[in-house]
């Protein structure tokens, strides 16, 4: 991690550097468990051991960086066992997060839920080179918009902090990965019974989704 890196566009050297090691861990650029040493950082950011040491420790609070106290940081390592309570407690966040959109969500809520499920209909059911380019997003949309109406500000933010270690999970075991052939069956059984607001179904169709994603993931880490 020698070389220079640009953090022009960001307000502070702070978010820059704190942006960029945030973007290299989720794409398993810095590998799990690999030490982060502060002269290195310093030397790669052209700042100063603060800024690199606040930085870290906005990565600390995301789980994203663990402190050895006198020894420094380290990637968050990753393992089997961590990843199934990772996958367990997503699951349950992201159904209770259903059931209040389900109960609170409006004429809104359903016409965006509607839009997104359309975008990542039309992508699902493009030829495989757009879909590549264009799923991920628009199915981090689709997700989004199902439970955008649960109203609880702390839900929120668990759920945006699992989603984050999700998404490093699945960059470093399985970055082979591609759209599985039955999402597009998935996102529209989900999308109907949120339509129906039936919260039962809907709660054992996105546990049946989430446990098929991570089904690869625990795979490539079996490999590692």
């Amino acid at each position: 991690m020698a070389y220079e890196r640009n953090l022009d566009g960001y307000k502070t050297a702070i978010e820059g550097v704190y942006a960029d090691l945030r973007d290299s861990l989720l794409r398993g650029e810095i590998a799990p468990a690999s030490r982060l040493r502060v002269e290195e950082l310093r030397t790669r950011y052209d700042v100063g051991a603060s800024t690199v040491r606040e930085a870290l420790s906005r990565l600390m609070a995301e789980n994203l960086v663990t402190s050895e106290g006198q020894r420094g940081f380290r990637a968050a390592h990753v393992s089997l066992t961590d990843f199934r309570e990772l996958v367990d407690t997503r699951c349950m966040i992201e159904e209770q997060a259903l059931r209040q959109s389900i109960i609170k969500g409006d004429d809104q809520w359903e016409a965006d839920l509607v839009a997104a499920h359309h975008r990542l209909a039309r992508i699902e059911a493009a030829v495989p080179a757009e879909r590549a380019l264009h799923w991920e997003q628009a199915n981090r949309d689709f997700h989004d918009a199902t439970v955008s109406a649960h109203g609880n500000r702390w839900l929120g933010a668990m759920r945006d902090l699992h989603q984050t270690h999700w998404v490093r999970y699945m960059t470093i075991a399985a970055p082979w990965r591609r759209m599985p052939i039955d999402s597009r069956a998935d996102h529209q059984a989900i999308f109907d019974a949120l339509m129906d607001r039936n919260s039962e179904l809907v709660a054992a169709l996105i546990n049946r989704h989430f446990r098929k994603h991570a089904s690869a993931v625990e795979a490539g880490l079996t490999r590692k």
